[in-house]
């Protein structure tokens, strides 16, 4: 993960980020044009702030015809010295109207004055989101059992939310992601004979006196590039005419070409593209200037036939396939599918059926308003592949550039993760996130049963809220509630038993990892510190947006007293997106 060691390369990142979304009116004025300011132009004079060409809002200042003494006005454009002018810029479309204009000139250096953002509406946005969590009661539900995710699309499209001035519909936040989103400090694995190691640990929760946070964590170990086995890959792009705006078809074609510079040369990539009809436009080739241009070369048009598209990406996909490699159709689309097999339940057969000959499936959302990440989310799940969303250059670079290896090459396959809490030490529990990847428990020793996978370098973070027995709960005491059985109590050394299942690439059978959190570990247990209170921050900006009932008043204010000071660049994003969240719903 990229580091930043000074305060000042973070600020120009940060404005990178935010300033495209979000300016909406920028003064900048020295003591130096004030003065200029007070020589006149003329009666019935006029002065023209232009913005640069394109669909950049122009504001013009109309003088009065005449008045005694005549009012000043700026010098006229262009200005001969750096920093004496006043550039007045506004976002296009329709966001623009929803603007306040607002011009001011102070004595005072620069000064970037905020926007006044009124919340639209996002359209036809699909998304498909559960319920929080239910309390789960230990002495009748003691086992947990769940499915590891490693997508992230969800904070990045909540983050596109609150750059845009509006809150997240809370049907789009999964908690999980955004935890997942970042890296802790877990250990690496100390072999590769078990894939990925497994961290455990225990904090006081921040936001209930009488609860406990138990943190499981995996790390998938590290390839370098030259281990990396070679990829046949398949960029599948709706190049539709509901991707032709700024931010779809060529943000992708931004994103694909930097995944075409990660080529190796013994990597193959083809290009499918689909609108009213699916076609193949580029043949398999690792020239990277080759296919640079045939992305290029692609406009948006047409009717959406994504089913079409998709069957055309598996059949050339399994033309060129790679016994031992990596082969994975890359899905970019804003996942508006409307021509043919365009109904989810038809998708995901397709999809499964695939996944069982080794072809996997990433999908890369893009866009707004019509926007379908209910789709994008599931058919990716089905894939055995992952899905991110893409809302700007520099997010493509991560998924694509820095996080290459991890979202091409699987080390894990069907990871469960399993969680038994003894109810003499716990008496209630719920899992924070991962609704959408609940289990059965009979589900955990059928290896029939698909679960997510692990690249290699991946993370996975779950957090479990936990009450310790004795203590009073989200549930009240039961008239005819049981004493805990002799199983439980003959061992009070033990508060939870962890287990993880996963099978090898390429092995049908699954292997079983399993550790034991002590009951000790809630006695000394503090409140969490550095690396568990980031993730137990993320957790909390997660749930406040879900509309969580749970969180007792936390608000985003001790979301960022608990994520504490960060020098890292997205971590430090990520605090200015809870002091955007809180500044929209008033702290």
């Amino acid at each position: 993960m990229p580091k930043l060691e000074e305060k000042a390369d973070y600020q120009s990142e940060k404005k990178a980020r935010f300033n495209l979304p979000l300016m909406g009116v920028v003064v900048m004025a020295h003591a130096g044009l004030l003065a200029a300011c007070s020589t006149t132009t003329g009666v019935g004079s006029s002065a023209k702030v232009e913005a640069p060409e394109s669909s950049e809002q122009v504001a013009t200042v109309n003088l009065p015809d005449a008045a005694p003494p005549p009012p000043p006005a700026p010098p006229p454009p262009p200005v001969s010295k750096a920093g004496e002018q006043i550039v007045v810029t506004g976002s296009r479309g329709q966001q623009a109207q929803n603007m306040a204009p607002l011009m001011r000139v102070s004595p005072s250096a620069d000064i970037y004055v905020p926007p006044v953002v009124v919340p639209t509406d996002p359209g036809r946005e699909r998304y498909d989101g559960e319920e929080v969590s239910p309390v789960k009661l230990v002495a009748s539900e003691p086992v947990s059992t769940f499915s590891v995710d490693v997508d992230t699309g969800a904070y990045a499209n909540t983050r596109r939310f609150l750059s845009d001035g509006m809150m997240p519909p809370s049907a789009s936040v999964r908690t999980e992601e955004m935890i997942n989103y970042f890296r802790y400090d877990y250990d690496k694995p100390t072999s590769r004979d078990v894939p990925f190691s497994v961290t455990t640990d225990v904090a006081k929760t921040p936001w209930n006196s009488k609860t406990y946070l138990m943190r499981i964590g995996l790390r998938g170990y590290d390839i370098d590039r030259e281990e990396r086995p070679p990829a046949n890959l398949v960029f599948l792009m709706d190049v539709s005419g509901s991707m032709n705006s700024q931010d779809k078809l060529p943000l992708v074609k931004t994103a694909l070409s930097g995944l075409a510079g990660e080529l190796g040369p013994r990597d193959r990539v083809s290009i499918v593209v689909y609108a009213g009809a699916a076609g193949l436009v580029l043949e398999p080739t690792n020239n990277t200037r080759e296919i640079r241009r045939a992305l290029n070369n692609l406009k948006a048009g047409g009717s959406t036939a994504g089913g079409a598209g998709l069957q055309l990406a598996y059949n050339i996909a399994e033309d060129n396939f790679i016994k031992g490699g990596v082969n994975r159709v890359i899905l970019a689309t804003d996942g508006d599918f409307n021509v043919g097999v365009s109904d989810r339940d038809s998708l995901v057969k397709l999809i499964e059926k695939k996944r069982d000959t080794g072809i996997t499936l990433t999908t890369l959302g893009f866009g707004t308003g019509n926007y379908n990440e209910a789709m994008m989310e599931q058919i990716a799940n089905h894939g055995n592949g992952n899905y991110a969303y893409i809302d700007s250059a520099l997010e493509a670079k991560k998924v694509l550039g820095d996080e290459m290896s991890s979202t091409l090459f699987t080390i894990a396959k069907d990871v469960k993760i399993q969680v038994e809490f003894n109810p003499a030490i716990i008496s209630q529990y719920r899992l924070v996130g991962y609704e959408n990847r609940a289990l059965r428990e009979q589900d955990f020793d059928n290896d029939a049963v698909d679960a997510g996978d692990i690249g290699a370098g991946h993370q996975v973070t779950a957090i479990y809220e936990i009450v310790p027995a004795g203590v009073k709960g989200w549930i009240a005491p039961r008239r005819y509630e049981d004493t805990p059985a002799t199983a439980a109590t003959s061992r009070m050394t033990e508060a939870a038993h962890v287990k993880l299942r996963y099978k090898l690439p390429g092995r049908d059978t699954s292997r079983l990892i399993d550790t034991i959190i002590r009951s000790d570990a809630l006695a000394t247990a503090k409140a969490p510190r550095g690396d568990f209170a980031f993730a137990a921050s993320v957790a909390a900006f997660g749930q406040i947006l879900r509309g969580d009932d749970l969180m007792n008043g936390f608000g985003h204010d001790d979301v960022d007293a608990l994520a504490g000071r960060q020098n890292n660049f997205w971590r430090q994003e990520f605090l200015e997106l809870n002091a955007l969240a809180g500044g929209m719903k008033g702290g």
